[in-house]
């Protein structure tokens, strides 16, 4: 059956199961708003009878993120922020779980939804589940057979315990089938947070970030690196180096975390890189928008980065975004910083390229997630509803 998503009109008995349902939402980095605010805006307009409960954990937390959730993203001001802040993995997810688990106990939901794969989904993942609380996980089945990286092992657990896996590509329904997940279970909806990129889209195309920074559209390469193994040792410096190296023939632009700030500072850094202080999320997407390429280790970056069709280049062994890599936009470089030199040669190459978006990737992910929940709150059958998007089936 196919099923799309807008406001319902059923029953009487649909509205009263309506009155009775609370979703609660939990995220705790600035990539969960991202994902997650598509989603809480189409349930609530599908299910405008219902609760909604925004949970904000507090893993990251800055200026810049209140302005995203509020601001930019159009997400209400969160209903309860645990500020756990920054900790040990282990210490960081004790306390989600220690504050989060009072709060399902006040508020009583009948689903909790998490998104992604950050240490607050694994906390409250098993929160939930201890408590019997139903859950769903935006993003699910992703994987980069790594368990070496902390986000692979939150993907597994909170996979394992959801009752509705949301899925955005032919890989992870494989991945989750391969480890005995239900098919009745997995629901291909596409990808939430290019629904978000897709609605923001003419804001950013607007900014024109690179113009006000005196750069080119289309003639730099753009930078944004956070994982430990590169940022936190000595392959930072020699990331820089390498980077120093092609700024000569491409400009680079490097937003710096402080942290990494930190650790580049203690080498020499090249006169032609362009270090600049953290950017806000639409700053961010205008610049991905009108480089020539992208270097990243971020997920997201890549999934970005093929939906605006630009070059990613991906400085890591491995990626749970195969997809992106099918897709003739990602090219994994390896944990290889040598392998740096290639990219203005990639770059002149793709140019003549050709590429596609994945199914999926259009704008109306969550509208097809919602109707998979509406599906399941109708107590008269299924629901038909209309929307302005595709529907898949459930």
């Amino acid at each position: 059956m196919n099923r799309s998503c807008a406001t319902p009109v059923v029953t009487d008995a649909w509205a009263l199961q309506c009155r009775r349902l609370k979703v609660m939402y939990v995220v705790g980095a600035r990539p969960n708003f991202v994902k997650m605010a598509p989603v809480m805006a189409e349930l609530g307009r599908a299910l405008p009878d219902a609760q909604h409960v925004l949970v904000h954990t507090g893993q990251h937390y800055d200026r810049m993120m209140a302005a995203v959730f509020v601001d930019e993203l159009g997400m209400p001001t969160p209903d309860y922020v645990l500020r756990v802040g920054s900790a040990t993995h282990a210490v960081q997810t004790a306390r989600v779980m220690e504050r989060i688990e009072a709060v399902i106990n006040l508020e009583h939901p009948e689903l909790v939804m998490v998104p992604g794969d950050v240490n607050s989904t694994l906390a409250a993942t098993l929160v939930a589940a201890k408590l019997g609380v139903r859950l769903a996980h935006v993003e699910a089945g992703l994987r980069s057979f790594d368990r070496g990286m902390p986000e692979e092992i939150n993907r597994i657990v909170a996979d394992e315990f959801s009752e509705h896996l949301f899925i955005h590509c032919d890989e992870a329904r494989e991945n989750l089938e391969a480890e005995g997940i239900a098919p009745e279970r997995i629901h291909f909806v596409g990808n939430t947070m290019i629904d978000t990129l897709v609605a923001m889209e003419e804001r950013f195309r607007g900014l024109g970030a690179a113009t006000r920074l005196g750069l080119n559209p289309g003639e730099y390469l753009l930078v944004t690196l956070h994982r430990p193994a590169l940022v936190d040792g000595p392959m930072l410096l020699d990331v820089l180096r390498e980077l120093g190296s092609i700024a000569r023939e491409l400009p680079v632009v490097f937003p710096l975390h402080p942290r990494t700030r930190k650790m580049a500072e203690r080498g020499p850094i090249d006169a032609g890189l362009r270090l600049l202080e953290p950017v806000g999320y639409l700053e961010f997407l205008s610049l991905q928008a009108d480089a020539a390429g992208v270097l990243t280790d971020s997920g997201g970056v890549q999934e970005e980065t093929t939906y605006l069709g630009v070059p990613c280049f991906t400085l890591r062994d491995n990626t749970e975004r195969p997809v992106t890599v099918r897709a003739g936009t990602n090219t994994l470089l390896g944990l290889d910083p040598l392998r740096i030199a290639e990219i203005p040669g990639a770059i002149a190459r793709f140019r003549g390229g050709r590429r596609t978006t994945p199914p999926g990737w259009d704008g109306h992910a969550a509208e097809r997630l919602a109707g998979v929940i509406c599906g399941e709150v109708s107590s008269s059958g299924p629901v038909v509803v209309e929307a302005a998007g595709s529907g898949v089936a459930a």
